[in-house]
């Protein structure tokens, strides 16, 4: 601690980012990276950028990355203006936060979620308030609908809502319908939806924002799109709602994607055919392992992301992530109430997901 340090410096309590250990021969499945490479073509279109006039890197890229939002409205049959574009999802769902979240009222957000949300709210100065999941760890839509609003809603009267769908860490997803009922249950409340891991198993809520000018989805090319070192997200919603957005990037950071992420970006978001590939190979081994953790006495939770999230009943889940580290295979373990048993497993290529059952074979006899 300096004497320098702000205020909020002092109270921040800041986000801890997934460990990238440099590990020889690492089986890595803590950050839920993609296991497969990303489209060749945004490859292609990456050496193109660089390759047909490199000079041009000298000059500042698109401030508005024009070809991106176009690209993105194309695909999900939406308009430019109603597309916001960021240096990774991160930085979109921060904006939203100062842009659209920050009100009298507290906003709310499940218990277990994406521990970014609390470190924002404390930056930005957000008042907040958890909502706790069920016991089987699922989102009751009730809980964030006002009495009035939905006729079993128990919620409260809010500045916001924002979560995951699926959820992070557990991975399970909210039913389409239940997120419809929450966003007409708060009509003055922007509802942002976190779609990181969407793809993966569930139905996007995009179609909600042509029905409801308070909806906001968030989405990344880091995950099904294999580009999490590109560092691309987007929002799509309301052109009122991007035009928040805008004016708060405007006043942050007017150039926030490079010219190599946006043509990247632009050609991975074309290429449907390596996209479903992808995804498809990642649902088929997560469904195999799934029932391995369950042949091995885990209980896993149902999962829609690229993730699983698994507990043994007789194991202690530090013991099981410190002994897979000392076989050179990370996981994710949260040491936070009611999950402080659960590891949160990447879903990696068939062979990393088979050396992860085997070591836990051995570790469990």
């Amino acid at each position: 601690m300096s004497r320098f340090w702000s205020q909020v410096v002092r109270d921040l309590t800041p986000y801890v980012p997934g460990e990238q250990p440099k590990i020889a021969n690492l089986i890595k499945l803590n950050t839920n990276e993609n296991p497969y490479p990303p489209s060749p073509k945004a490859l292609a279109a990456i050496q193109a950028e660089l390759g047909d006039d490199a000079a041009r890197l000298r000059l500042y890229p698109d401030p508005n990355a024009d070809l991106l939002k176009q690209a993105v409205a194309r695909r999900y049959g939406a308009t430019p203006d109603q597309v916001f574009v960021g240096n990774g999802s991160d930085e979109v769902l921060a904006h939203a936060f100062q842009a659209l979240l920050k009100h009298d009222a507290p906003i709310l957000f499940p218990d277990i979620s994406y521990s970014f949300y609390p470190v924002y709210c404390g930056l930005y100065g957000v008042d907040y308030r958890t909502v706790p999941l069920a016991d089987d760890f699922s989102i009751d839509p009730a809980d964030y609908c006002p009495s009035g609003g939905l006729p079993s809603g128990r919620g409260q009267p809010n500045g916001g809502i924002i979560f995951p769908n699926p959820n992070a860490p557990t991975g399970r997803l909210l039913a389409l319908d239940a997120i419809a009922d929450i966003a007409r249950a708060n009509p003055d409340s922007v509802v942002v939806v976190d779609e990181a891991y969407i793809d993966f198993g569930g139905t996007t809520a995009i179609p909600l924002t042509r029905r409801f000018d308070n909806v906001l989805v968030v989405h990344t090319l880091s995950k099904s799109r294999s580009l999490a070192g590109l560092r691309v997200g987007y929002a799509i919603g309301h052109p009122a709602l991007i035009e928040a957005l805008e004016r708060v990037k405007n006043s942050f950071n007017s150039y926030p994607l490079d010219r190599l992420a946006i043509v990247g970006a632009v050609a991975a978001i074309e290429d449907d055919d390596w996209f479903a590939a992808c995804c498809g190979k990642v649902v088929t081994t997560r469904d195999a392992l799934t029932a391995d953790l369950a042949s091995l006495g885990f209980e896993v939770l149902p999962s829609a992301a690229n993730f699983i999230f698994a507990r043994h009943p007789q194991r202690d889940a530090a013991e099981l992530a410190k002994a897979l580290r000392e076989r050179s295979i990370i996981v994710r373990h949260f040491k936070l109430p009611r999950i402080e048993q659960f590891l949160r497993i990447t879903v990696g290529t068939d062979v990393e997901c088979q050396a992860l059952v085997a070591e836990l074979r051995a570790i469990l006899a």
